[in-house]
């Protein structure tokens, strides 16, 4: 039996778990979902899994149970907590890739021994991407995506920035809400573009020298990926536009994901991927 770890039980979590029923109900896996707070969780149904908080020294004690550590939280809870599962030496699956941007998250998720799975999310066509960028055949790579404008509102803006997203109407032209790299763009847009940090992932290369690492050609590749980010007020499915081309072609993929039935910001694809991963992070042969 093998036991892994849920950090974060929201809607992305909550899809996993109901992926795993199978297997839970056949006590081949165990399953332990941490939350912010168990009033917070109060009257949702389980889904087979133990609830717990993650205080620091839970945290650890956790981990150590773990056959495989899934972060499905967010990009501030992968930066603050997921280091840890790679510097106690066991197996991660991100789904919060935005944390790659974090300098010092990124050293840490690559700097071993633990193991690290990253999740393709929404998007797909990596293996072909990966394929060109492995043999230095894309010269440029891009992604554009769409998102119905009220779910762009930030924190950070103006009154004024947030009504012009919230008095879109349909039919309305969409609006550009941010042009740049992916680590700026996740800076801004934490919970709406981790697709182009699994983007720039994916598209990293190979070492040119024996001196090059992965964290090394991860920062390069968050500078080279560059993203467009609209708001659109007649986008009823998430839409990303990748872009790349290069020596070894041109490359065009166009995804519209489903929304997760769990929440409807969320793509239903997402946790798809997340088991996907999961499920070969436990085929593989153990670390400890």
């Amino acid at each position: 039996m093998q036991h892994i770890v849920l950090l974060g039980f929201g809607a992305i979590g909550r899809d996993i778990a109901q992926q795993l029923a199978p297997e839970i109900a056949a006590g081949e896996i165990t399953l332990t979902a941490v939350v912010r707070s168990l009033a917070g969780h109060a009257g949702r149904d389980d889904l087979g899994a133990a609830v717990r908080t993650a205080d620091d020294a839970q945290w650890d004690q956790l981990i150590g149970t773990a056959d495989v550590v899934v972060e499905c939280a967010s990009v501030a809870a992968a930066v603050d907590l997921a280091p840890a599962v790679i510097s106690a030496g066991a197996d991660l699956v991100l789904t919060s890739v935005g944390a790659l941007a974090d300098d010092s998250a990124r050293a840490s998720l690559l700097g071993g021994p633990g193991r690290l799975w990253v999740t393709n999310g929404a998007i797909g066509g990596f293996d072909v991407l990966g394929a060109a960028a492995d043999a230095h055949g894309l010269d440029s790579i891009s992604i554009r995506t769409a998102k119905l404008a009220g779910s762009l509102v930030q924190p950070w803006m103006s009154e004024s920035q947030a009504r012009r997203l919230t008095q879109l109407r349909r039919g309305d032209d969409p609006i550009t809400v941010f042009q740049g790299d992916p680590i700026s763009a996740i800076r801004k847009f934490p919970a709406n573009v981790n697709v182009s940090a699994a983007l720039a992932w994916a598209t990293r290369g190979l070492p040119q020298s024996g001196a090059t690492s992965d964290l090394q050609l991860m920062a390069s590749s968050l500078q080279r990926v560059q993203v467009c980010l609209l708001a659109d007020p007649d986008a009823e499915l998430s839409r990303h536009e990748v872009l790349a081309h290069g020596p070894a072609g041109r490359f065009e993929f166009t995804f519209e994901s489903a929304p997760s039935p769990n929440n409807p910001k969320t793509s239903g694809l997402t946790a798809l991927s997340v088991v996907r991963s999961l499920r070969a992070a436990l085929q593989a042969p153990p670390l400890r």
